[in-house]
């Protein structure tokens, strides 16, 4: 049996998959189909891949008994690693495969395709026709069948639905693998990890925007089944995990998860699940989590602080604890049905502040806030706009830190309220995000940068990922690393530290630490702090620099010599 896996990407609220990470779909699948058939030739592209040699993909693809398309995204963004597949792409190249059963499987099946926010997205039925099957249900339990049924579609509910997690523990163990065919393997691959899904919320409706409720009760998965899984994959040589595909890490196993809109955390299970974890995977590199529900943070204190001093022994630092406030507006935050008001919002953010701020190994504080706005909602109003700004001002002033604020429009998706709503009020209100917008990144997100970041931060374990001009871009790994300007063409996929010199509203421009003095162009040297340009130009002139002696004699001020190196 021959199987092609093409991952378009995805991005929902609880899960992303676009490079350097990787998502739970392409695994589950690959796991499922080796469970039936343990010989199943099965290959793995990336869309950029497909993209870069589309007749290489079209080949393989045509041959194949079976292609499955991974795709949605639903919650648009801005992505270094790579560009998620576009609706013409799914099309044409599903139109151009005539021999193989055609699976559509993701967010893209189940809610639609999103291009950017702001705008509504596109519907799943208009992928019907072009797909022998389109899983509505979980992609890995339809496949798992269709194979089991010899490939007859018509055998096969493509809403059907995993139970329980015992399903597929198999399956994501045996789909682990295929990690080796990404083109980040052994590199700065980052895998999505699963530990429950559904929302506690489910039982006020959830937000009114949101996906989450709709996948029902929450539904945990095992201790064991989770830490067997990042075992496997650490043979494999993977290094950098992340704890998501869940709304709120923090009620992880909490016991009245399905009875209560803020169920009470067990910071026991979570304590045993990260020390499992580490014991499994000694020499991890990244270990991070995705969300948290303020609300969480903010009804449960003492649990919360416990699983934060908790987090911090065995995680790694540059962590971030997403945080989805959507809206300071009082209105606005009753209208939709939000987590939280503006006052129970900023005490969760204090809190996470006063465990999570201190400085780890890597130049990130250990543990920060990121907060996620969502423009555009039922009941908005230019005072939305002013409370938003008032409650981000109140957090820089008060000398606190969040890691990243994201501001985005809404992209109303199927069966949720905001679908029946649209893009009317994102439309009638797209000047006001517009400047506020704008005051946020002058006012607001700049200084808290160089407050997270000061200039003279060494940060440690950086991957070069691209060029922008003439400028490599390269980030740490994690659940929002931090993009990084290097101010010269260096080597791609390179692991270096650096030195903060200079910063932008999202980003800061650094160097290459130490420096070495023999190698560096002039205009690297040109960022060194306490260089100035004559030394440079004495420094040029007697390369190869051989000793720190001679260094010392060129250097008009001594304390560059802590930034540079022979």
């Amino acid at each position: 049996m021959k199987v092609v896996i093409l991952d378009g990407y995805v991005d929902e609220p609880a899960g992303l998959g676009v490079p350097p990470y990787l998502d739970v779909y392409p695994r589950y699948v690959a796991g499922a189909i080796w469970c039936l058939k343990p010989q199943a030739d099965i290959l793995y592209f990336t869309v950029d891949e497909a993209r870069r040699n589309v007749d290489v993909f079209l080949k393989n693809a045509g041959k194949a008994d079976m292609v499955v398309f991974i795709a949605g995204v639903v919650v648009p963004g801005k992505y270094l690693g790579g560009e998620p597949i576009r609706k013409e792409e799914l099309l044409l190249w599903s139109k151009l495969l005539e021999k193989p059963v055609k699976i559509l499987g993701g967010p893209v099946a189940r809610f639609g395709m999103g291009e950017e926010g702001g705008r509504i997205a596109i519907s799943p039925h208009v992928f019907k026709d072009y797909f022998d099957v389109v899983v509505e249900g979980d992609l890995e339990i339809v496949i798992y069948e269709l194979v089991k049924e010899k490939m007859r579609i018509e055998h096969v509910n493509p809403r059907a639905r995993r139970s329980n997690y015992l399903e597929i523990a198999k399956f994501a163990e045996k789909g682990a693998r295929i990690v080796t065919q990404h083109p980040n393997y052994n590199y700065n691959l980052t895998v999505e990890i699963e530990t429950f899904r559904g929302c506690p919320r489910h039982i006020v409706g959830g937000c009114s925007f949101c996906i989450e409720p709709q996948y029902g009760k929450v539904m945990f998965r095992s201790i064991n089944e989770i830490i067997r899984e990042i075992e496997i994959l650490y043979k494999y040589g993977v290094r950098h995990f992340r704890l998501g595909r869940q709304p709120d890490f923090f009620i992880y196993m909490a016991k009245d998860a399905n009875e209560t809109e803020f169920p009470k955390p067990n910071p026991q299970a979570i304590k045993t699940l990260l020390k499992g974890i580490r014991a499994v995977a000694p020499k991890i590199e990244t270990l991070h989590i995705d969300n948290v529900n303020p609300g969480t943070v903010y009804h449960h204190k003492k649990e919360a602080i416990e699983i934060t001093k908790t987090l911090i022994k065995y995680h790694t630092p540059g962590d971030v604890a997403a945080m989805g406030i959507e809206s300071a507006d009082p209105k606005v935050i009753k209208l939709n049905r939000l987590k939280v008001m503006p006052e129970e919002a900023f005490e969760a953010i204090k809190l996470i502040n006063e465990y999570g701020a201190k400085r780890g190994w890597n130049g990130l504080p250990e543990l920060l806030p990121g907060l996620n706005f969502v423009a555009g909602l039922i009941g908005e109003t230019l005072e939305t706009y002013e409370s938003n700004f008032e409650f981000l001002k109140k957090i820089l002033s008060s000398g606190l830190m969040v890691r990243r604020i994201n501001l985005r429009q809404v992209l109303p998706l199927p069966n949720t309220r905001m679908w029946l709503v649209g893009d009317k009020i994102i439309r009638n209100n797209k000047k006001y995000f517009k400047k506020f917008k704008e005051k946020v990144r002058k006012l607001i997100d700049l200084p808290m940068l160089k407050r997270v970041v000061p200039a003279g931060t060494i940060l440690r374990n950086l991957y070069t990922e691209t060029y922008e001009g003439k400028n490599t871009l390269a980030r740490q790994c994690g659940s929002y690393p931090l993009l990084v300007y290097i101010p010269d063409i260096l080597p791609l996929k390179k692991k270096l530290d650096v030195i903060v010199v200079d910063h932008g509203y999202r980003s800061v421009t650094a160097i290459p630490y130490p420096l070495n003095v023999n190698t560096a162009s002039r205009r690297l040297l040109l960022h060194v702090p306490y260089l100035s340009r004559s030394d440079i130009q004495k420094i040029l002139l007697n390369r190869p620099v051989k000793s720190v002696e001679l260094l010392e004699k060129i250097l008009s001020n001594k304390k560059a010599l802590n930034f540079l190196k022979i």
